[in-house]
């Protein structure tokens, strides 16, 4: 089997302000081009998770941040675009900075999103990232039944 067709590691990171938005951008490249993601990127070798997931964030949005936890795992898996990507998912807070886009090639925008109106092309690890965050939340099991 080629390189190009191994599993490769993309790591996640969903930025929520104080007013619980979600900060979302919306990829111009597979996997889901044309889609609103999570801040994310490739893993380099020997860095470990949690040190790509604040690079991607300084790289892409130009932000500083603390990461609060694991939110999921999504096994990101797209034949159509021989893609397949392991992406673990963090809930994270902006320390410094304020977002804006830093990678205009990869990036069409980078835009906050109240969790009630959620654009509905979203990828398939915003997708997981989000309903886990909003599963963690407190009074989620209340809201979940309203």
């Amino acid at each position: 089997m080629s390189e190009f067709l191994q599993p490769r590691v993309g790591v996640g990171v969903l930025l929520v302000d104080a007013n619980d938005r979600v900060l979302l951008t919306l990829r111009n490249r597979a996997p889901e081009s044309g889609c609103w993601s999570i801040v994310g990127g490739k893993l380099d070798f020997l860095e470990t998770l949690e040190e790509c997931a604040v690079r991607e964030a300084r790289e892409e949005v130009g932000v500083a941040v603390s990461l609060a936890s694991l939110l999921c795992v999504t096994d990101h898996c797209i034949p159509d675009e021989n893609q397949h990507w392991v992406s673990p998912a963090y809930l994270a807070q902006i320390r410094e900075g304020e977002p804006v886009n830093c990678e205009p090639e990869k990036t069409a925008a980078v835009q906050w999103f109240a969790l009630n109106e959620l654009p509905a092309n979203l990828t398939m690890t915003a997708r997981n990232a989000i309903h886990a965050y909003i599963r963690q939340r407190p009074g989620s099991a209340r809201e979940a039944r309203q």
